[in-house]
Parts: structure tokens; C-alpha cells; sequence
């Protein structure tokens, strides 16, 4: 379970800020990431509330921006989001398809502060 150690490392960050920038509170989180990054939300929801404890984001919320699995394909030239990706094109069923979207990483976008 690598949640755990997204969450500390989120946590690590908002501290970083918090020192930086001497705020007392994070109200919320909004993150990013790609849907094949094997990040699972509710699991990183429950190591994020168990590691912010007695934290400046303790009690802080989380909010997710998942990206979408995006191939281009080279035959039609054209990119289609695709709910899963298993290396066919849905317009020509050709396997002449390059990943583009949704392997993204983690990224912390924006916090609310007080």
C-alpha cells in the first residue's frame, strides 16, 4: 500500500508551505493524478486522515482531479480517451497505439489555508 507513503509525503509538503508561508490550518487538498498510476483515493483518503494527525491538515479534506486514459493512434491519427487500456484503437481496432494520458503522477494542485 503506497498510500501511505503519498500521504506522508503530502504531509511533508504542507509542511514545508507551512513554514514558508505561517499558515495554521489546511482546510483541503486538491490533487492530481493519472488513472493508470495505481493511486487508490479511498485508500489514500484513509492513510492521509491517519498520518495528518496532530498535523496542520488534520481533518483537512481531499480532493481528486483523476486524468483520463488517453492512446493516440497512429493509423486514424486521432486520440480517444478509453475507459481501459488494452493497446487497440475502438475507431480502427488497430494495435498501432501510443499511451499519451493518465500515467501522470501524483501532484498537489492547490490547498486551502487558514
Amino acid at each position: 500500500m503506497h498510500e501511505l507513503s503519498l500521504a506522508l509525503s503530502i504531509l511533508n509538503i504542507v509542511q514545508e508551505y507551512a513554514e514558508k508561508h505561517g499558515f495554521d490550518n489546511v482546510n483541503s487538498l486538491k490533487l492530481t493524478f493519472g488513472r493508470l498510476s495505481s493511486v487508490e483515493p479511498s485508500a489514500l483518503e484513509f492513510a492521509f486522515g491517519i498520518q495528518s494527525k496532530g498535523t496542520k491538515a488534520e481533518g483537512a479534506t481531499l480532493e481528486f482531479l483523476i486524468k483520463p486514459i488517453i492512446i493516440h493512434c497512429i493509423s486514424c491519427e486521432v486520440d480517444h480517451e478509453v475507459d481501459t487500456y488494452d493497446g487497440i484503437c475502438p475507431q480502427c481496432d488497430g494495435a498501432n497505439v501510443l499511451l499519451v494520458g493518465g500515467t501522470e503522477e501524483l501532484q498537489l494542485l492547490e490547498m486551502d489555508v487558514d
